[in-house]
């Protein structure tokens, strides 16, 4: 493997989540709580504990409360992409933050992704598999039919390279993207500076051979919604005892 030292992330923060009211209505989604931890602070020490140095959050929606909330972290070290001015969606989040992220390749997590860890943490194994020689992108997927609070369709099949190809309209994909990757920032080169999805980003990376996927090991959690938060604290206090 060709691993280039990843030390920095960047977490997507910055979104509204609708679909979490009224629970969001004057914080930001990152910071609805499960099982007494707020989603971002999953996230962070997950990504602590892999060894990152500095992670980058983006904040948008109830900006000021997030960053107040991430004031009081001392690991991983926190700079802030500061989109308060404009909503950017995923892709234009990451533009924003390249000039921060140091030119190499970095991991990019969702703030509201959960899951309960296998034999083996997730994000160092992510680290670990990716290859800068070969992948413009690395994505972590879980398993459709394992997920727990997930009902749709999928995101991806995968062969046995692990090359990505995302699944046709009428399809049904056996995975979806579990909201945990590590990108390479030559895959924003030509990007526009305003919104866009990073789904836009994954597509030219799969038009070049260069989108893989890495299977999750443990059980991936969708909370979506308020109504998603009890099964998801069942399947963690379970996963403990």
């Amino acid at each position: 493997m060709s691993n280039p030292g990843i030390d920095t992330a960047m977490v997507l923060a910055a979104g509204f989540g609708k679909r979490m009211l009224p629970l969001t209505r004057s914080i930001p989604k990152p910071m609805v709580k499960v099982d007494g931890q707020t989603l971002i602070d999953r996230v962070l020490d997950r990504i602590a504990q892999a060894g990152i140095t500095c992670a980058i959050v983006n904040a948008h929606y109830c900006g000021d409360v997030l960053i107040e909330h991430l004031s009081t972290r001392k690991t991983p070290r926190i700079e802030i992409s500061d989109e308060r001015d404009a909503l950017l969606d995923t892709g234009g989040g990451v533009v924003r933050a390249l000039p921060k992220l140091g030119g190499k390749p970095f991991l990019l997590v969702n703030s509201d992704t959960i899951w309960i860890e296998g034999a083996s943490p997730n994000l160092p194994r992510l680290i670990e598999h990716y290859d800068a020689r070969r992948m413009d992108a690395l994505l972590l997927l879980a398993s459709t039919a394992g997920a727990v609070g997930y009902g749709g369709p999928g995101d991806f099949t995968m062969d046995s390279e692990g090359l990505l190809k995302r699944r046709d309209e009428r399809e049904v994909a056996p995975f979806i993207y579990a909201g945990a990757a590590v990108l390479h920032p030559r895959l924003f080169e030509g990007a526009p500076q305003g919104p866009f999805s990073l789904v836009r980003s994954f597509a030219k990376a799969e038009a070049a051979g260069t989108l893989f996927g890495l299977r999750l090991d443990g059980t991936w959690m969708h909370v979506g919604t308020p109504e998603a938060i009890p099964e998801a604290e069942d399947a963690i206090r379970r996963s403990s005892e």
